[in-house]
């Protein structure tokens, strides 16, 4: 009976389930040399979650998992999630006392690891009076240290676990924001919002038990998290990089047969520098879907051009929702500028700061409520209260939308300039330097002015054996925008600061700023 009812509910297991019932024989993952049928994925997920509840762990409990993109990583997504217990992926960049801050900030109880972090928790583990044990992948020889569990040892004994009762509403993961300004805060998202989001992006772009995908985006994002569980889902094959490599990415597009990647903006920009971009055969390829930051129109139509078979999705959302909305490929050029229009389920509102609503082309902050929303900052009730004012997710980002419905990111709340009493929307100047031929990468930032408050500075990466001068660059953008608009300063970069997901740490780039002798 227990069986039934769980099979009735939207939890996140259930993806692992269906197809490991229907496809016990298929490929479901690709690491390396590793392949693992579904059967064989089911089978070590019910193992390794009889594992951590004969330690403790059940319903409820927290487990850090700080690992490269593999199939540990997915192993101990579904492992925990059949059991109830609370995943917190911990992004493997982030500085010892990032790391440290998450896990005690979470509660975590049980840390999976890969053996390059050993150093890393050594060095907090004391601090962390709840961390009760952590079990290392594929630790290294000389790791002899006590209190290490090792992730092989799991395998030992075959261990099934005793499954409680779950509900879809029941905390899955809790995500940590990505920290662009102050302490990141962990979205808690529950079993429904990860099937419904996976639910989403699967009939927005047409996936089948056919598709092979590559992942390459971390896991430890919602992003990964998303594209991972959406092929789960339907049943499809998954192939993992542990790391971003543009090469090793075209090579698995043609090896693999890949017919559906996603990857930042930033990540297809790379590709399409490979200077043998044209010796690949990429055919198949006949989804690419691209999120985290905003995609210049000129990147999309770069895109079209090099995967000539594939549709092009440009997602958006936030740790708080998964996904909230999609521009679809035979739109993007039509609706220039848009991500599109939201997801069925997924009630959105365009506000101005009394919440009164938007009027067409009217700039306002887009507000959610729906099945992907999160349920809590964990925590953290201030925040939570804060950002579900009057009932819907605040997200801070500033929109439009047309008579169409077509939302229209115009930037970040905490990102508009106020220069000399006129609104400044940095992604409208950076739309304008993505056109210019020789910039690859740019960003732009207000930086203090005596006489209009704050002015407009352009961070710009060339594009590889490119001269630009700051004189060239502001000419350019003042015949192409509002001559107050126009950066007043210019600084040339080797690459910008960005966080995990993809996103570019404007607050860096203003610390930059305050550094910066104005001339």
């Amino acid at each position: 009976m227990m069986e039934y009812q769980r099979a009735k509910q939207l939890l996140a297991d259930e993806m692992l389930n269906r197809s490991a019932r229907r496809f016990p024989q298929k490929t479901a993952l690709v690491h390396g040399n590793t392949r693992m049928t579904y059967g064989m994925l089911q089978s070590r997920v019910d193992n390794i979650a009889g594992w951590f509840q004969s330690r403790g762990i059940f319903k409820g409990d927290k487990v850090g998992v700080l690992l490269y993109n593999s199939i540990e990583f997915i192993e101990v997504f579904f492992a925990l999630a059949r059991i109830g217990a609370v995943i917190v992926p911990v992004n493997f960049r982030l500085q010892k006392s990032e790391v440290e801050y998450i896990l005690g900030n979470s509660d975590v109880k049980i840390l999976v690891a890969h053996d390059d972090f050993t150093y890393v928790i050594q060095e907090i583990r004391s601090k962390l009076p709840k961390l009760s044990g952590v079990v290392i992948v594929d630790p290294y020889d000389a790791l002899k240290e006590d209190g290490f569990l090792f992730y092989d040892s799991m395998f030992k004994s075959t261990l099934q676990p005793k499954l409680e009762y779950l509900e879809d509403d029941d905390d899955l993961l809790i995500v940590y924001t990505s920290g662009t300004t102050g302490r990141p805060k962990g979205a808690v998202l529950t079993h429904k919002n990860a099937f419904m989001n996976a639910v989403n992006m699967t009939l927005e772009c047409g996936l089948t038990k056919d598709e092979v995908q590559l992942i390459t985006t971390p896991l430890f994002h919602v992003g990964g998290i998303s594209a991972m569980t959406m092929i789960v889902l339907v049943g499809g094959t998954s192939i993992i990089h542990s790391k971003f490599d543009p090469n090793a990415v075209l090579e698995t597009f043609d090896a693999e047969k890949v017919s559906y990647a996603f990857m930042v903006p930033s990540m297809w920009n790379l590709l399409l520098q490979v200077p043998n971009f044209q010796d690949y055969h990429v055919g198949r390829l006949r989804v690419i879907c691209t999120a985290a930051a905003t995609t210049p129109l000129e990147l999309k139509k770069k895109l079209m051009e090099h995967f000539p078979n594939a549709n092009v999705y440009d997602t958006f959302g936030h740790t708080e929702t998964f996904s909230t909305s999609t521009l679809k490929a035979g739109d993007s050029l039509i609706k220039s500028g848009s991500v599109g229009l939201p997801f069925s389920n997924i009630e959105i509102r365009v506000v101005d700061e009394d919440m009164n609503d938007c009027r067409p082309g009217e700039v306002g902050e887009i507000i959610y409520r729906g099945p992907t929303v999160m349920k809590e900052y964990y925590n953290n009730p201030a925040a939570t209260e804060e950002a579900f004012k009057g009932g819907w997710f605040h997200s801070g980002d500033l929109v439009t939308y047309d008579e169409d419905g077509y939302l229209t990111v115009v930037d970040r709340k905490k990102d508009m300039i106020i220069s000399g009493g006129e609104n400044i929307y940095p992604k409208e100047i950076e739309e304008v330097l993505y056109t210019h031929p020789d910039i690859f990468d740019a960003a732009v930032v207000g930086v203090p002015d005596e006489k209009w408050g704050e002015t407009v500075k352009a961070y710009i990466v060339p594009k590889p054996g490119k001269k630009l001068s700051e004189q060239e660059i502001i000419h350019y953008c003042s015949e192409r925008s509002a001559s107050y608009k126009k950066p007043r300063y210019v600084e040339f970069l080797e690459e910008l600061p960005r966080n995990a997901s993809g996103k570019i740490l404007k607050t860096k780039l203003r610390t930059y700023a305050d550094n910066f002798e104005k001339l």
